[in-house]
């Protein structure tokens, strides 16, 4: 088991790759807010993929429910 005193030095000696941090920055710099429209969009096309999602999950439930009979 460690104590307190390697736990600290393991921590000290972590060291976070500058490259790393460099590639994720160029992304974040590129990256923008989505405009009103865009945004409008994105949600419309999520919405209709859940609803056509759970329509498929509820007709498997009701034909599973009339099958066994």
């Amino acid at each position: 088991m460690m104590d307190y005193k390697e736990k600290f030095k393991e921590a000290k000696s972590f060291k976070i790759d500058e490259e790393f941090f460099k590639k994720y920055w160029r992304v974040l710099k590129l990256a923008r807010t989505p405009t009103r429209d865009e945004f409008s969009k994105i949600a419309i096309v999520a919405a209709a993929g859940i609803l056509l999602i759970g329509l498929v999950g509820f007709i498997i439930y009701e034909i599973m429910l009339v099958l066994p009979r």
